[in-house]
């Protein structure tokens, strides 16, 4: 290698591990594309540094506050957030390589892989029991209150506040949208994504829609959210959602991450630009996921396998010859404890045959 070659070799390394986070790769999920005569795309998020698309998330949050004067790095400022854990494992990696302490705020019953990964990065890991939004022991309330108890005290620390931190959808409008678009080669005629805080449909429908007028947003929703209904029919709940009668803090399903019965700012924004809904059972997210690992060797996990089912609905409904885009959002080994114990063995035997995507639909 000669000197120009060093140096053109140089110019291509990153600055930093947030030098890492976004221009994720694209991957045509085979399996589905040759079913639907589509042409089906992942888009990677799990390539991110921390695993996830709540990287962009984290990174942007911490940088909008350092411009603010908020955060000071290596002066003993804190970052408080309340997540069910992709965004605090984010924040925790972001946090040592920028200076900063974590202190992470999460649902008792969020998976061990999840809770295990922040404390190896070094994060203060609150666990609190799941409670609803008005209850000041929530776990985003926890955080909030913790923030404001350090800055009270004469520290400096920063709530991130990811559902209503509008440098959530921003930095989807800005990176990821063009990033498909660009990748997909100008030509996205769906877009599926779930929501958990709503940054990354509402972020990425608001540049598509910009430069792809006719292009349909379609939002993946699991079991006993109320964001479906939101779209569908402009009201939150229905009884199968009513209090009282969900497993878990949010919604009443084995998925994680996404899923809601609230409206937060960063979904509201991009709502009137999501054209339809999927409502995705659990059985058909658990089928779905096994269908990936079997067929292609995705592994992938639960939020994942809601936007396939979504995506392979939206598909066949446009027939061949169409370009569908998903988000890949989080592997597996997040959640082997919880959701892909639900999963079981994968098939390929006599004993368990490989899953069908008629055997999907039909969930």
């Amino acid at each position: 290698m000669d000197a120009a070659d060093a140096a053109a070799a140089v110019l291509d390394v990153r600055a930093g591990v947030e030098g890492l986070i976004g221009n994720t790769p694209m991957v045509r999920i085979r399996s589905l594309s040759e079913a639907t005569g589509c042409e089906v795309y992942g888009k990677l998020e799990m390539a991110n540094p921390g695993g996830s698309a709540k990287d962009r998330v984290a990174l942007a949050v911490i940088e909008q506050a350092e411009r603010d004067g908020r955060l000071v790095p290596h002066a003993g400022d804190a970052v408080f957030e309340g997540t069910s854990g992709s965004t605090g494992i984010s924040l925790a990696m972001l946090c040592r390589a920028k200076g900063y302490r974590a202190h992470i705020c999460l649902p008792d019953d969020t998976s061990a892989e999840k809770i295990g990964l922040l404390e190896r990065l070094g994060a203060v890991v609150e666990k609190v029991p799941p409670a609803s939004i008005v209850d000041r022991r929530q776990y985003v309330n926890a955080a909030r209150a913790g923030a404001a108890a350090v800055c009270a005290a004469g520290g400096r620390a920063v709530f991130a506040d990811q559902f209503e931190n509008e440098a959530n959808w921003r930095t989807h409008y800005d990176h990821t949208g063009p990033e498909i678009y660009r990748q997909a080669g100008g030509r996205v005629d769906a877009f599926v994504a779930a929501s958990g805080t709503g940054g990354t449909i509402s972020g990425v429908a608001r540049y598509l829609k910009q430069v792809l007028p006719d292009v349909r947003v379609v939002l993946a929703d699991p079991q006993g959210s109320g964001l479906f209904n939101k779209i569908k029919y402009d009201v939150m709940f229905d009884v199968r959602e009513r209090e009282g009668t969900r497993r878990r803090h949010q919604v009443d399903t084995i998925v994680e991450g996404v899923g809601l019965n609230r409206l937060t700012r960063n979904f509201d924004v991009g709502r009137r630009l999501v054209d339809d809904a999927e409502r995705v059972s659990d059985a058909a997210a658990l089928l779905m996921a096994r269908f990936l690992v079997e067929q292609d060797g995705l592994f992938v996990g639960s939020s994942t396998a809601v936007n396939c089912v979504a995506a392979l609905r939206v598909a066949r409904a446009l027939g061949p010859g169409h370009v569908v885009v998903t988000v890949l959002c989080d592997s597996g080994a997040r959640h082997l404890s919880k959701f892909w114990a639900a999963v079981g063995p994968v098939g390929g035997t006599a004993e368990r045959p490989e899953v069908g995507l008629d055997e999907i639909l039909a969930k």
